[in-house]
């Protein structure tokens, strides 16, 4: 299992800016940019050039709404249909109120229960409290299977209590964070798809942007984004999904817009008084 499973770095893409000239007046006067009044086939041409936007925004309407309507039915069993994006949307289904060691337990066995587990297991995976022996233990005890965890608990320890590692991130040899400081590790889903869905094991792909980092002066590992894609391998024990396995892949990664980053002050404010969230689809 590599390390970037729970832990991630930072990328930053690029900034865009579009400019749209507004529509002039019908006067013969100039407009307020000193420019004179369009040809009528300029005008011919902003009239083509707006229905041809109003056309687009109609048809990517269309396309947001034609997601799955919440069919619970297998994602792989061979009826033809293409497993779609299906929004995450109220689905009458009740969302699970149980919870084993603080994270939501007792998934339903439908394509809707197996995204919502793995969305709820990458978040407890991706957290701060991994970086605490005795919360570890919990959460992989938890989401993975019985014989996923007796297998990987030993190789996790000795990675998160490594002291070259937690010197690495910029925390002390212990896991705590320098004095001045908060550690911020929090997985953030934005959407989940049921590869597969078949008796007791399932496939289902999460993309999430994750924040990683130190909130504090002087640090010389800011809190950053990522983006990564999960696959997780499902199966259905003890009346629950849980974890077999799963694959990391970089992106999806957006554009970064041009916005200022905040103070340090503010990031860990932020972070203290935002809880973070379970996933319910």
């Amino acid at each position: 299992m590599s390390l970037d499973n729970e832990r991630n770095d930072g990328l930053y893409g690029g900034s865009g800016e579009t400019r749209t000239r507004l529509p002039e007046g019908e006067g013969g006067g100039q407009d307020g940019y000193g420019g004179g009044r369009r040809s009528s086939r300029s005008s011919s041409r902003s009239l083509v050039t707006v229905v041809g936007v109003v056309v687009l925004l109609i048809a990517a309407i269309a396309f947001a709404n034609r997601g799955d309507s919440g069919d619970e039915s297998s994602a792989g069993d061979g009826g033809g249909r293409k497993a779609g994006a299906g929004p995450t949307a109220a689905s009458g289904t009740k969302p699970v109120d149980g919870k084993t060691s603080g994270i939501p337990s007792g998934f339903a066995k439908s394509q809707q229960g197996a995204q919502s587990a793995a969305a709820n297991y990458a978040v407890a995976l991706g957290s701060a409290d991994m970086f605490k022996a005795a919360l570890r233990h919990s959460i992989v005890n938890t989401v993975y299977t019985p014989a996923a965890a007796a297998a990987r608990q030993a190789s996790l320890d000795k990675v998160y209590a490594g002291k070259q590692f937690l010197t690495g991130i910029g925390l002390n040899p212990d896991g705590s964070a320098p004095k001045g400081t908060t550690f911020v590790s929090r997985i953030i889903p934005v959407g989940t798809k049921a590869k597969q869905l078949s008796g007791n094991s399932a496939t289902v792909e999460i993309w999430y942007s994750s924040l990683f980092g130190l909130a504090g002066e002087n640090t010389k590992n800011p809190v950053s984004e990522s983006w990564f894609t999960n696959t997780y391998e499902l199966r259905w024990i003890g009346g629950d999904w849980k974890v077999a396995d799963f694959k990391q892949k970089d992106g999806p990664v957006p554009v970064g817009r041009d916005q200022r980053a905040s103070t340090a002050d503010d990031m860990a404010k932020a972070v203290e008084e935002y809880g973070g969230f379970t996933y319910a689809r």
